[in-house]
């Protein structure tokens, strides 16, 4: 295995560390680990510790916001049916069920419609379209998708039917000629924060029809666990108006969720009250987006939207079902894939991975490109036939901009988009070799050495005996933890371990660990997938470790532990 690159921040200036320390009364390692973070006095520290919904900008400052709400006003005073339409994706149906859940309190001309993954694919689709006009829509509010529309806007013109569209990815070009285009990130967008998801969007727009119409904001922000849920998800940075967002959403999922999030949450078996942005990434997103992957994304807004707490457990039972099965296809897949590279006689010159098989399952071949890139550690697309067409997923490795590797290729595409770190792609098959020779020789041609290295971004030194009762209180005031603001990781040198190797296979190690010099103040760690360092621990060789702090709950009880991310043998000369 690939030794790890291990990256300490340099240290913050110890002047300003003393300052602001003694300011905030905060640990002085936790005082370079926030300036380290762009966080450098006091004013911004205090919105950094204390998140004040106050603080979230005006809905008005992002272009046509008021054109958007107008349009909204209009439909509604002529009783006009209404669809909100969204991706199959968290971020797309939590957008959807929270625009939904708002104007129905009022307004029940309202229809919502979720694009089928595999008949209709990623964004706005023709059908939905063919449908809305069916059903006499003459408005349709589009959220998570829509911004590289522009062919789509045309047809809708054609069938009398005006869009709004809330999207947060890259435009292109050309924007689309919708009523309204509510994009942080179009250039001509005045909004001073770009990475709103977009169900963050939707949220802005919530805000703006509520201070136009005079509703008090207490219904918009009824929506936030929402927004949390579709900020973790899409893993967009949870800095700024994220952060606040996701602070008072996170609020709302612990103490008064909607229904249908409750559901969710109960089935993943995650304590009432104890969700964090850990438990959304990891056991609420992949059963939301299950739906969406193995049965239908309209299923999971009827979960969101759903009043009746019976109603919505059997649904979240049968989502759960659906992640079930997913996380089947998605071993055998990345098994499929893995044993496909292996047989490839270049694979070590190679600087992207392009794979292809017509019988993988559209809706895992973003999680198995994800794998790919943790196990090769390469730019990665996984293609598989859908609709005559063949559909690729993107995944990238930290650093490298996909999305511009991709655009280099576009004359060879149907359509793409998507993020510098993932992105979505369809082309005709005939096209895929000439594609995956163009790409490879893109990736070649533009990363850079330090993109092929796994590196673990470390914060700041700290010796096992520095982690005091004090320290760990400050650091949870650091939470909700995400993009841009991670829990931190520390280097601590010199220690010792004993402990046993644990799971199926033994791949992890449990263990006590401390400082040599200081072994009467010890922790409990896990470490996944470690075990090669087991000879080294039994042998009582002093070890480097880094690691996150995290707290274990146990039949109630709570400890801290030690997540150990790399070990390394302690250097004879150190630092």
């Amino acid at each position: 295995m690939e030794e790890k690159i291990w990256e300490v921040a340099p240290p913050a200036d110890p002047q300003l560390v003393k300052t602001l320390s003694r300011q905030l009364q905060l640990e002085e390692v936790l005082t370079h680990l926030l300036i380290n973070r762009g966080i450098d006095n006091f004013d911004a520290a205090r919105d950094f510790f204390r998140p004040d919904l106050a603080n979230l900008h005006d809905p008005f400052l992002m272009t046509d916001m008021a054109k958007a709400v107008e349009r909204i006003n209009h439909a509604i005073r002529n009783n006009e049916k209404i669809m909100v339409y969204g991706d199959y994706d968290v971020d797309g149906t939590s957008s959807v069920a929270m625009i939904y859940r708002f104007f129905n309190r009022w307004y029940k001309n309202l229809i919502y419609y979720i694009p089928d993954r595999y008949s209709e694919g990623y964004g706005i689709s023709i059908s939905s379209i063919d449908y809305a006009a069916e059903k006499d829509v003459k408005l349709v509010i589009a959220l998570d998708c829509g911004i590289k529309a522009v062919e789509k806007m045309r047809y809708a013109r054609e069938k009398n039917i005006d869009y709004i569209i809330c999207d947060h990815h890259n435009p292109g070009d050309t924007l689309p000629e919708a009523v309204a285009v509510l994009d942080p990130k179009r250039p001509d967008c005045k909004y001073p924060f770009k990475e709103l998801s977009g169900c963050g969007v939707g949220f802005k727009l919530l805000q703006a029809y509520a201070k136009m119409n005079g509703i008090d904001e207490r219904y918009v922000l009824d929506h936030l666990d929402y927004v949390a849920v579709s900020i973790a998800s899409d893993i967009v940075p949870i800095i700024g108006e994220n952060r606040i967002l996701t602070f008072f959403g996170l609020e709302k999922l612990n103490t008064d969720p909607s229904i249908g999030l409750r559901a969710i949450a109960e089935v993943a078996l995650i304590p009432f009250g104890k969700i964090d942005v850990a438990d959304i990434v990891f056991k609420i997103g992949p059963r939301i987006n299950a739906a969406g992957r193995i049965d239908s994304g309209q299923m999971a807004v009827d979960l969101l939207v759903s009043t009746n707490l019976n109603q919505a457990r059997e649904i979240a039972l049968r989502i759960d079902s659906d992640n079930q099965a997913r996380k089947e296809i998605d071993r055998e897949t990345t098994n499929e894939a893995i044993d496909q590279l292996s047989r490839l006689s270049d694979l070590s010159e190679k600087k992207a991975t392009v794979l292809f098989n017509p019988r993988w399952h559209k809706g895992v071949i973003g999680i198995v490109a994800s794998r790919l890139v943790e196990h090769f550690h390469k730019p990665t697309i996984i293609f598989t036939r859908s609709n005559g067409m063949v559909t690729g997923s993107a995944r990238s490795v930290p650093g490298f901009n996909i999305y511009e590797a991709i655009a280099e290729c576009d004359d060879l595409l149907e359509n793409y988009g998507g993020h510098m770190y993932a992105a979505g792609l369809s082309l005709q098959e005939e096209n895929l070799e000439q594609f995956t020779r163009r790409f490879e020789h893109v990736v070649a041609r533009t990363i850079q050495p330090e993109h092929t290295v796994q590196k673990i971004h470390c914060d700041a030194y700290l010796s096992i005996s520095q982690i005091v009762p004090r320290l760990w209180g400050q650091l949870k005031a650091f939470r909700p933890f995400g993009p841009g603001n991670m829990s931190p990781v520390f280097v601590a040198q010199n220690v010792h371990a004993v402990g046993q190797c644990v799971g199926k296979t033994g791949a992890h190690l449990r263990l006590m660990v401390y400082d040599i010099n200081n072994p009467q103040i010890q922790f409990p760690a896990i470490a996944f997938n470690l075990s090669q360092h087991w000879h080294a621990i039994a042998n009582k060789h002093p070890l480097d470790i880094c690691y996150t702090l995290e707290e274990n709950e146990y039949r109630g009880k709570y400890t801290l532990q030690l997540r150990i991310k790399d070990i390394k043998p302690h250097p004879i000369h150190s630092r």
